[in-house]
């Protein structure tokens, strides 16, 4: 790996990959970009591109592959020599990743290390299935891990706990099932160019944390 390095965490929702995100972001002095924020910091500052961002998120559009690779290259662009990336969400498809290494090589760096964390689906909808909301502070907790104390009722304020559509199990399932379609060939893809390093996801925190600490490379 180099001084800087660029890294791609992937993993399904339910997989832990925003709370391992900010592990390495903290331990390895990395920049964490997810693709979300990234635009619409764009949109706030009022870019040239994000204004062209603003445009199709308005439509109700998918921002295009170019726009998004060229935040990124804006991004890169202004790190410092020494300084590293945690690209999070960023490829989703084999199109984007094509178009990330073209990017990368243009500016002298390449894909260090793709983390790919994977759970089983059963283990993830049961996570993902167990969480409810409060509708007063927003305060989240989880019937498997986190209960409130009293079923239905949010220990913070005593507001009502709903559960959003997309966390029943039916729903959840289908999240699952897009999931896989678009980022396995990403991972296959990555897999060939030797830098793929698939990560247990179903373990403890500390378990998981470790096994990702174990797949960066050291530094140059």
């Amino acid at each position: 790996m180099s001084t800087a390095p660029t890294v791609l965490i992937m993993g399904p929702p339910g997989a832990g990959k925003g709370t391992q995100a900010a592990h390495l972001v903290a331990q390895y002095q990395l920049r964490h970009v997810a693709t979300g924020d990234l635009l619409r910091s764009a949109v706030a500052a009022e870019s040239e591109l994000g204004m062209l961002a603003k445009g199709f998120m308005e439509a109700g559009q998918l921002v295009p592959d170019e726009v998004t690779i060229g935040l990124l290259r804006e991004l890169v662009q202004g790190l410092a020599s020494d300084e590293g990336v945690l690209l999070d969400g960023f490829p989703r498809t084999v199109a984007q990743a094509e178009a990330l290494e073209q990017m990368l090589v243009e500016l002298g760096r390449a894909v260090d290390v793709a983390l790919d964390i994977r759970v089983p689906d059963a283990v993830l909808i049961e996570r993902l299935s167990g969480r409810w909301i409060c509708r007063s502070c927003g305060t989240p907790f989880n019937v498997n891990s986190r209960p409130p104390q009293v079923a239905g009722v949010c220990d913070t304020c005593g507001g009502e706990l709903y559960q959003r559509a997309d966390d029943t199990p039916h729903a959840v399932s289908n999240r699952l099932g897009v999931y896989l379609e678009q980022t396995a060939p990403v991972s296959s893809w990555y897999e060939h160019r030797g830098v793929l390093a698939v990560i247990n996801g179903n373990q403890a925190l500390p378990e998981v944390a470790a096994a990702l600490d174990a797949a960066m490379p050291a530094r140059a």
